[in-house]
C-alpha cells in the first residue's frame, strides 16, 4: 500500500467522525433560480416564475447560488465572490445564462469558468473566472440565441468579442483549510490586456434566508465588529460564531438578503436594506441602499483597483471560528500564504497516489481537471416536497392544483444533503443514474463519499414507498436505468483496490434496498408480464421515434430493447453481488438462484419474442430493435439503428468456476435449471460452455449475434466515431428512418450535434452524439467478454478493415478514442473537445482548460450541451486511470 498522504489522514478523520473536514465546501449551487424548487406558479413555468433578472433582488426559498461560492454543509452561512468592471448594470453575483425557452437549444450558461483543483475534503480548491472588461453582453446573448433556429449552433460568450484583445481578468478564488472551521481564501484577479483597467472585487458573506418563510423564526446577523473595521462578525443558532477577516481596509457593506418587493411586485419591503442593496450602492452609487449602522445578513467587503496591463492584484481573507474579532495583524498575510503553501503541496501529494505516472503531463492534468470538477460539483439540495406543494405559513398557500400536479405522489421525499450534481448550472437537481455513474470516478478519490451518493437515494426519505427511486425534480416519476447495482458492485471493487480492504456492509446494506428498488421495476414495467420491459423515459431524451416518457399518439405501447435489456443487466449485477456477499454468508446462494433464473427468463423473452415481427432481435439485420405494438394487434419492429439495440451487450457477467465450488447450492439449483429448461437458454449464453481460465459466461447475447452487433457497431459507417461510439447510426444521414402511421410520417435522421427536435425541451441530443457513460459501459462489457472469450474471439476493427482484434483491444482502443477528446493531438496540439474556436485551440490562458461537457459531436467530437456536466463525463477520469494503469 503506497504511504498515506495528508489528504488520506484527514478523509478518515472524517469518515470515522472525529474531525469534520467536510463541513465546509463547494456546495453552494451556481443557479438557484429557474428551477422547479422557487416556482411557485399557476401553471408550472419554472423558468419564467423566476428568471435570472429577479436573482439579484429576490432571495431563494431552498437554497442559494453564487460565483466559486462556499458554505457549511447545512447551508447556513454562504461565502462567495462579487464583481464589477465599472460598466454592467448589475454586479456579477451569479453566473448567466439562458433559461430553457431562450436558448435555441434549451437553457445555456454563458460564460467562461473552470474548476481547476479540488481535494476530497475540500482542503485545497481552486476555480477560475474570466471576467470581460467591456459590459457583459446580456441583450446580445439573448436575442442572438433567439434568433437562431435549431438547426444552428448556439451563439457563445467567446463569440460575442468580449475576449478579443484579451480584454478581459483571469479570476482565480482559492480555498485552503487551516482546519475544519477555518479557511484561507485568495483572490486574484489578472489583467490579460495590455491597457489598465478598473474592477471592484466584493468578497460576499451572507446567511441563506430561513427566516422570511415562517412564523417569528430566529434571524441570525452579520455585523462590523467593534474593534477593527476589516472583520465581518457572524452569528448563528446552529452554525455558532464566526468571523470573516479581511485584507487591508476595504469599506464593509451591510444589507438584509430580503427580497426587493417594492422593486419586483410593487409591495412593501420587510426592510430598508433587501438583497440588491449591496448591487446598487455599487453600481449605481445609492448610499442609502447599505445599512450604515454595519448590520445585517448580506456583506461584502469592497475592494477598489485600478489594475495595470498584465498586471495582476491578489486579495486575501481569512473565515473561521475564532470569534475573536481581530484585525488582521502585520502576519496576516504570511500565515494565509503559509497555510496556502501548505495545502497546496498536500494536493499535489494526494494527487500522485490517484494519478498514473506513466500518463502524459497533459494527460494527466486532464484526469486531476476532471476530478476537480467532480468534487466542485458538489451541491447542498433542499427540497421537502410536501412543504413545497402545501406551502409556507407566512406565505399564501400555492396554487390548488399543486397537489394533483408535478411530484404530488412524492411527498414523502424530504432532500436536505450534499449531492453530487450533474451540472451545478444547467442540472442544479440530482438525476439518479447520473449519480450512479458518478459514484465511479468519486470513488477514485473518496470511496466515503461515493458509497453514501449510491445509499442516499435508496433511504425511505428518497426512495419511493413503492420501491421507485427518484429520478430528478422536474418529474420524481420518471424512470431512470437501473444502474444502481451496478456503480454500487464497482465503487465496493474500486475501494477495495485502493485501500486493500472490502466493505461487506455497504454492499450488504445497498442490495436490500436494491431488492425493493428490483421488485418495483418487475411490478410496474412489465405490462404483459412476458419479462419483457417497457421502462419509457430510460434517460436516452430524444433517441427514440417518439416521446417514451408519454402517451404514444398511436396508442399501444413499445416493447422496448433497452429497457429489457436494463432489466437484464441489473439481474446480473444483483446475482454478482448476491454471489459475492455468499462467499461469507451461505443464505445468499438462494437469492442468487432466483437472479440467475430471471435473467434466464429475460434473456429468452429478449431473444424470442412471438415471430419474426415481434422478436427485440432483427435476423435480417443483426440487430435489437423496439418494437411498437399498436391497439389493433398490428406489431411494428422501429427498424432505427441507435443504442438501444446496443445496450443488450451491458448484461453480461463472468463467473469463476471456482465459485461454484464454493457455493454448492447456487451451483446445484443452476445445474437443475440448465438440465431441466433448455428451451429458455439456446439462444443466450448461460454457462453451458467453460472459457478462458474455466470462466461461465452469462450474457444476453450469443457468440454469434454478439459478431453480428459488433459488426454493425464497430463500422465507421454506422457508430464508431474517431472519438468514441456514436448513440445513433451514421447510416441514418443519408437515410433516415420513417414511420408512418396513418396519415402522419415520423422520421429519425443522424445528427451528431445538438438535437433538431424539441423533445424533452431539445436541451440534449441522442441522435448521434458521444455519451460518456454508455460508452463506459460498452467498454466494460468487452473487456468481460474477453475475460471469457480470451484471445479465441476477435473482430474486425473498423469494420471491413480486415484487422482483427481480441475485444481486450477493441476495448483499449475506444478508451484512447474517448481520452482522443480531451488530450491535446500530438500533431498540432489541439483539443477535440475545443472544436473550431481558435481562441480555446491557441490561446495560452484558455488552451490548458479542458471542458467536460455532457456530450460529444459524433463526428469531430466537439463540446455539446452542458458545459460543466463533469458528473457523468468525469468517468473519463477512471479511462484514464485505466489507461496509465495498463502502461504499467
Amino acid at each position: 500500500m503506497p504511504t498515506k498522504s495528508a489528504e488520506d489522514f484527514r478523509l478518515e478523520l472524517t469518515d470515522y467522525r472525529e474531525q469534520d473536514w467536510k463541513r465546509w465546501g463547494p456546495y453552494v449551487s451556481e443557479r438557484a433560480w429557474g428551477t422547479v424548487r422557487e416556482d411557485y406558479s399557476t401553471d408550472g413555468s419554472a423558468w419564467s416564475y423566476f428568471p435570472f433578472d429577479d436573482a439579484h433582488r429576490r432571495a431563494f426559498r431552498w437554497n442559494e447560488d453564487g460565483l466559486a461560492g462556499i458554505c457549511d454543509r447545512r447551508q447556513n452561512l454562504c461565502f462567495a465572490v462579487a464583481l464589477w468592471n465599472g460598466r454592467d448594470p448589475i454586479l456579477k453575483e451569479r453566473l448567466f445564462g439562458l433559461s430553457g425557452p431562450e436558448g435555441n437549444h434549451g437553457e445555456d450558461v454563458k460564460e467562461c469558468y473552470y474548476y481547476l483543483d479540488n481535494t476530497p475534503t475540500h482542503s485545497f480548491m481552486r476555480f477560475l473566472y474570466k471576467y470581460p472588461q467591456s459590459e457583459f453582453p446580456y441583450a446580445e446573448l439573448r436575442e442572438e440565441n433567439r434568433r437562431r433556429g435549431k438547426s444552428e449552433s448556439e451563439y457563445e460568450l467567446v463569440d460575442t468579442g468580449v475576449f478579443d484583445d484579451n480584454k478581459y481578468f483571469d479570476v482565480f478564488v482559492e480555498y485552503a483549510k487551516a482546519d475544519c472551521d477555518d479557511i484561507v481564501v485568495k483572490i486574484t484577479a489578472v489583467n490579460r490586456s495590455e491597457d489598465p483597467a478598473p474592477l471592484h472585487i466584493l468578497p460576499t458573506l451572507w446567511f441563506r434566508n430561513q427566516w422570511s418563510w415562517f412564523d417569528h423564526p430566529p434571524k441570525p446577523s452579520l455585523k462590523r465588529s467593534t474593534s477593527t473595521s476589516s472583520t465581518i462578525l457572524a452569528e448563528q443558532r446552529e452554525l455558532g460564531s464566526f468571523e470573516l477577516r479581511c485584507e487591508g481596509s476595504p469599506r464593509l457593506l451591510f444589507t438584509e438578503n430580503e427580497t426587493n418587493a417594492a422593486s419586483l411586485f410593487g409591495g412593501k419591503n420587510a426592510s430598508p436594506y433587501v438583497k440588491d442593496g449591496i448591487n446598487r450602492f455599487v453600481t449605481r452609487n445609492e448610499s442609502d441602499a447599505v445599512n450604515p449602522a454595519g448590520i445585517g445578513t448580506k456583506a461584502a467587503a469592497h475592494y477598489v483597483f485600478e489594475i495595470a496591463g498584465n498586471s495582476s492584484e491578489t486579495v486575501w481573507l481569512r473565515l473561521s471560528n475564532s470569534g475573536t474579532g481581530e484585525s488582521p495583524g502585520n502576519d496576516f498575510v504570511s500565515e494565509c500564504e503559509s497555510v496556502y503553501v501548505r495545502r497546496h503541496l498536500e494536493a499535489d501529494e494526494f494527487y500522485r497516489s490517484i494519478v498514473p505516472e506513466s500518463l502524459s503531463e497533459d494527460e494527466q492534468l486532464v484526469m486531476r481537471q476532471a476530478l476537480a470538477g467532480m468534487l466542485w460539483s458538489k451541491q447542498f439540495y433542499h427540497y421537502s416536497v410536501k412543504d413545497w406543494i402545501d406551502g409556507d405559513p407566512a406565505f399564501p398557500p400555492p396554487p390548488s392544483k399543486r397537489k394533483h400536479g408535478r411530484n404530488s405522489s412524492w411527498k414523502h421525499l424530504y432532500n436536505d444533503d450534499i449531492i453530487s450534481m450533474p451540472d451545478k448550472w444547467e442540472y442544479p437537481w440530482y438525476a439518479a443514474w447520473d449519480l450512479a455513474f458518478h459514484a465511479i470516478p468519486l470513488a477514485l478519490v473518496d470511496p466515503g463519499f461515493a458509497k453514501r451518493q449510491l445509499i442516499l437515494l435508496l433511504r425511505e426519505w428518497y426512495m419511493h414507498p413503492n420501491g421507485q427511486i427518484p429520478a430528478y425534480e422536474w418529474a420524481f416519476g420518471d424512470v431512470n436505468p437501473p444502474v444502481h447495482a451496478w456503480a454500487a458492485l464497482r465503487v465496493y471493487r474500486i475501494e477495495a483496490k485502493r485501500k486493500g480492504r472490502a466493505d461487506r456492509d455497504f454492499l450488504e446494506k445497498i442490495f436490500h434496498k436494491l431488492l425493493l428498488n428490483f421488485t418495483w421495476w418487475v411490478n410496474r414495467k412489465d405490462a404483459e408480464g412476458n419479462n419483457v420491459f417497457e421502462g419509457g423515459f430510460l434517460g436516452l431524451d430524444n433517441i427514440g421515434v417518439f416521446d417514451r416518457s408519454a402517451a404514444l399518439p398511436s396508442g399501444g405501447h413499445i416493447e422496448q430493447s433497452d429497457g429489457t435489456s436494463w432489466m437484464a443487466m441489473f439481474c446480473l449485477n444483483m446475482l454478482a453481488i448476491a454471489l459475492e456477499l455468499a462467499r461469507e454468508d451461505k443464505v445468499y446462494e438462494d437469492v442468487a438462484s432466483k437472479f440467475f433464473e430471471h435473467f434466464v427468463y429475460i434473456s429468452d423473452a429478449m431473444n424470442n419474442v412471438g415471430g419474426e415481427d415481434t422478436e427485440l432481435w432483427d435476423e435480417r439485420d443483426g440487430f435489437y430493435y423496439d418494437v411498437l405494438h399498436l391497439p389493433n394487434g398490428e406489431d411494428i419492429p422501429l427498424r432505427l439503428r441507435s443504442m438501444v439495440g446496443l445496450i443488450p451487450l451491458f448484461a453480461v457477467e463472468t463467473i469463476e468456476f471456482e465459485m461454484l465450488d464454493r457455493l454448492p447450492d447456487f451451483r446445484r439449483r443452476t445445474e437443475w435449471f440448465l438440465k431441466n429448461r433448455p428451451d429458455l437458454t439456446d439462444k443466450i449464453a448461460c454457462m453451458q460452455k467453460p472459457g478462458r481460465e474455466n470462466r461461465l459466461l452469462l450474457a444476453l447475447v450469443n457468440p454469434e449475434r454478439l459478431r453480428r452487433v459488433l459488426r454493425v457497431m464497430l463500422s465507421e459507417n454506422e457508430f464508431l466515431s474517431d472519438f468514441g461510439i456514436r448513440a445513433m447510426s451514421r447510416a441514418h444521414r443519408n437515410n433516415p428512418y420513417a414511420l408512418k402511421l396513418g396519415d402522419t410520417e415520423y422520421r429519425v435522421e443522424y445528427e451528431p450535434a445538438e438535437s433538431k427536435s424539441g423533445m424533452f425541451g431539445g436541451n440534449s441530443n441522442w441522435r448521434g452524439p458521444i455519451w460518456m457513460p454508455v460508452n463506459y459501459l460498452l467498454i466494460e462489457a468487452l473487456q468481460k467478454f474477453d475475460f471469457y472469450f480470451g484471445d479465441q474471439f476477435k473482430v474486425e476493427f473498423p469494420t471491413g478493415s480486415e484487422r482483427k482484434l481480441s475485444l481486450w483491444d477493441v476495448s483499449q482502443e475506444l478508451e484512447r478514442r474517448l481520452a482522443r477528446i480531451f488530450v491535446r493531438d500530438e500533431d498540432d496540439g489541439s483539443r477535440a473537445v475545443f472544436g473550431n474556436c481558435d481562441k480555446f485551440q491557441t490561446d495560452e490562458h484558455f488552451r490548458d482548460y479542458p471542458l467536460f461537457y455532457e456530450y460529444f459531436h459524433g463526428d469531430h467530437g466537439s463540446g455539446l450541451g452542458a458545459s460543466h456536466q463533469t458528473g457523468w463525463t468525469g468517468l473519463v477520469a477512471k479511462l484514464l486511470q485505466q489507461i496509465g494503469d495498463y502502461r504499467d
